[in-house]
């Protein structure tokens, strides 16, 4: 399963577009607190496509030091700008079939990963490349690419390869 991990998320449209991403790929959604939005379905709905955290598996954390209480031990990456390590040379494949998980921590929009976090795991933290005069991309959209990342590298298991409401050869009707 991957773990979808959300450090302190500070916009409601970001974290409504994860819960649609989370619920399309069966992974479990984590948010960190403190946030800066109520969690109501009225600021998350409308950006999940109408579907609600209460939708997917998910968990929420008091804290960083509540969620290591918990998920300490595990394997984490760590999604920074400030990694020199590429997201796509990250070895998921080898982490399903170790233990069966995959953990991706992702920032708050406005500052990320706090440092001290990110120093004690050098060799767990990703960049996705992009040219140097740009700093970031959208939370949501880093999300989605490193999750279909991780299910790339592992077949897309459990993760349908055509289209079954209208039928595997709708193009052809």
């Amino acid at each position: 399963m991957i773990n979808i991990i959300l450090y302190q998320p500070e916009i409601p449209n970001n974290t409504g577009n994860i819960i649609r991403t989370t619920l399309a790929t069966g992974s479990k959604l984590h948010i960190i607190k403190p946030i800066s939005f109520d969690l109501h379905p009225k600021w998350l709905k409308r950006a999940a496509a109408g579907r609600l955290l209460s939708d997917i598996p998910h968990e929420i954390h008091s804290s960083y030091n509540d969620f290591l209480k918990l998920y300490g031990d595990k394997k984490i990456y760590y999604i920074t700008r400030y990694a020199q390590n590429t997201y796509s040379d990250a070895p998921f494949k080898e982490d399903i079939e170790n233990d069966g998980e995959i953990w991706l921590m992702f920032g708050r929009e406005s500052t990320g990963i706090p440092k001290e976090i990110m120093k004690k795991s050098l060799e767990t933290t990703l960049r996705i490349p992009m040219i140097a005069e740009e700093r970031s991309l959208n939370l949501s959209t880093t999300v989605m690419l490193l999750v279909y990342e991780a299910h790339r590298q592992n077949g897309y298991k459990g993760l349908s390869k055509f289209e079954v409401q209208k039928g595997k050869n709708f193009i052809n009707e």
